[in-house]
């Protein structure tokens, strides 16, 4: 019997699978969160039981990697319960995490992608810095920079936490405030040990909804 595949509309193989635990975040970073904002009425939350299930069926169809995201997953109950028992099913797993809440507990086979809030975010003095002690080779450090200062500030928080010797570190422009080229220009004159990351969506639709 062939491999059961999932294909989008160009025909290419999807693999990858993005579930959201949550829409509900613990932050408010400028650059991300709207004045007033609209949740989702918890009982349209999808719970453990409905995740791992709909993880499964993915799987079935070929998927091979799942990341959890939000909102903030860590701040759904059970979040750990749920990282176990994909990673026990054999899947490939990641979760996307603000960097407010500890990972010590998070299992070790999850690839984590940790935010560090920059000062423009109005979110920098949140940042869980012992988090820093239970990363891995494998896993992401994030910083969504909006003007020089958070640059500066980004630079000197990975030269004094020695970040870029423990992990991957990621350098992210915050669209609409700082181009894209800037930031380059700044990582490559610097010959900075990091990555550099954009939203492409952004970059080619801007703030269209739905693109």
């Amino acid at each position: 019997m062939a491999e059961t595949q999932l294909l989008d509309g160009l025909g290419r193989r999807v693999d990858y699978l993005r579930m959201s635990v949550t829409d509900r975040c613990d932050f408010r970073c400028v650059y991300c969160m709207a004045e007033e904002m609209t949740f989702l009425p918890r009982q349209q939350i999808l719970g453990l039981e409905e995740i791992a299930r709909l993880a499964k069926l993915f799987v079935a169809q070929g998927v091979k990697k799942i990341r959890l995201t939000g909102g903030e997953p860590l701040a759904q109950k059970r979040c750990h319960e749920l990282l176990t028992r994909l990673c026990d099913a054999g899947y490939e797993v990641s979760l996307e995490t603000s960097g407010a809440l500890d990972v010590a507990a998070v299992d070790a086979r999850v690839v984590k992608v940790v935010d560090v809030k920059t000062p423009s975010s109005a979110e920098s003095e949140r940042n869980l810095l012992a988090n820093f002690d239970y990363l891995q080779p494998t896993d992401q450090l994030k910083f969504v920079i909006g003007d020089q200062a958070d640059y500066q500030w980004s630079c000197a928080m990975v030269e004094s936490q020695n970040l870029a010797e423990k992990c991957t570190v990621l350098f992210s422009p915050v669209a609409d405030a700082l181009p894209a080229a800037t930031l380059a220009d700044w990582v490559l004159r610097d010959r900075l040990p990091v990555r550099f990351q954009l939203q492409l969506h952004k970059t080619l639709w801007g703030n269209t909804p739905g693109r």
